[in-house]
């Protein structure tokens, strides 16, 4: 029984369709043959009823064994149709139960999406890499050119208010320490655009750091839960879940009206968990969309899942899981 299943699921469509027309008919010239039932030349009213029923039924079991022998190729279609949006892992479906035309043509589809879904990754990753050396050569340009202008402004506003009148005095150390000021700007700004501490002591240590800013901004009270002994991860996958922490937190300051947020990073079997709760108000749906755009495209790279819930006791909780 098991081989002549086997013999079956590998025969062509047209086979297969022979096959279940070819079962009608004997099943129609057998009715004809041994049932006691006789047609005049001119059909009468209830033999044309008698002969309309078996019509429908041999045309409703036509249609059932049709149904079956082209069912996979509707899943071949369903997704190719699904192949437009991005598709999960495991996303090739099995055709084992389909002919060898239909089998043919879900291996050779479910190899082109994943070659697809190859070269997307590897694009998002070349693309990641592309903006992270933008970011970094506009913080070094920040942090040289800007930066040195702005504390030689602050030093010479400074030595010039030593020789000038209480008036142009009191002005000059206002431009003073305006300009430091916006020096301490400057230098967060390059340090947000490319964090050094990433790439020298870890994504741990770049998290706290990450959190001490956040923390002195706005009377945001951030606390940190943090694994110190996570898996090694490469850095791509370090750099993603840097940005995402970064990225949910800024969405917190800027649309939350939190109290207290907590960073949570974690292990769990294989994957590494990074969750970032608060207690504020929510966000807006469409902030919702522009912050999660980016954040759902560095997941998708580096093949991790990023959640976004409502919590129980209001605000909003951030889940990445990547795999580790």
């Amino acid at each position: 029984m098991a081989a002549l299943r086997r013999r079956w699921n590998n025969s062509s469509l047209l086979w297969k369709v022979f096959a279940a027309n070819a079962t009608v008919f004997i099943v129609a010239v057998a009715t004809l043959a041994w049932t006691p039932v006789t047609v005049h030349r001119v059909a009468t009213p209830s033999e044309l009823v008698v002969l309309g029923i078996g019509l429908l039924l041999m045309l409703t079991f036509d249609l059932l064994l049709l149904r079956r022998a082209f069912g996979p190729l509707r899943r071949l279609a369903s997704t190719m149709e699904a192949a437009e949006s991005t598709l999960p892992p495991g996303h090739a479906r099995s055709y084992a139960d389909a002919s060898a035309e239909v089998r043919a043509l879900g291996e050779a589809l479910g190899e082109m999406l994943d070659r697809l879904e190859r070269e997307r990754r590897g694009s998002a990753l070349r693309e990641l890499a592309a903006q992270e050396r933008e970011r970094l050569r506009i913080a070094r340009e920040l942090h040289d050119e800007v930066g040195q202008m702005l504390t030689a402004i602050a030093l010479r506003a400074e030595r010039a208010a030593d020789g000038a009148g209480s008036v142009e005095r009191a002005a000059l150390l206002e431009i003073s320490h305006t300009a430091l000021g916006s020096l301490e700007d400057v230098r967060r700004i390059a340090l947000e655009l490319r964090p050094e501490v990433l790439d020298d002591l870890g994504l741990v240590n770049a998290v706290v750091a990450l959190c001490g800013r956040v923390d002195r901004q706005r009377g945001v009270r951030v606390r940190r839960e943090l694994d110190w002994s996570l898996p090694r991860l490469s850095p791509e996958v370090e750099l993603v879940i840097y940005r995402v922490a970064q990225e949910a937190l800024t969405n917190v300051l800027r649309h939350a009206a939190a109290s207290e947020v907590v960073v949570e990073l974690r292990r769990e079997r294989t994957a590494v968990i990074l969750e970032v709760a608060d207690n504020g108000r929510g966000i807006a749906a469409d902030a919702v969309e522009q912050g999660l755009r980016g954040m759902r495209e560095r997941a998708s790279v580096v093949d991790a899942e990023l959640e976004v819930r409502t919590r129980k006791d209001g605000g909003t909780c951030v889940v990445l899981s990547v795999p580790a």
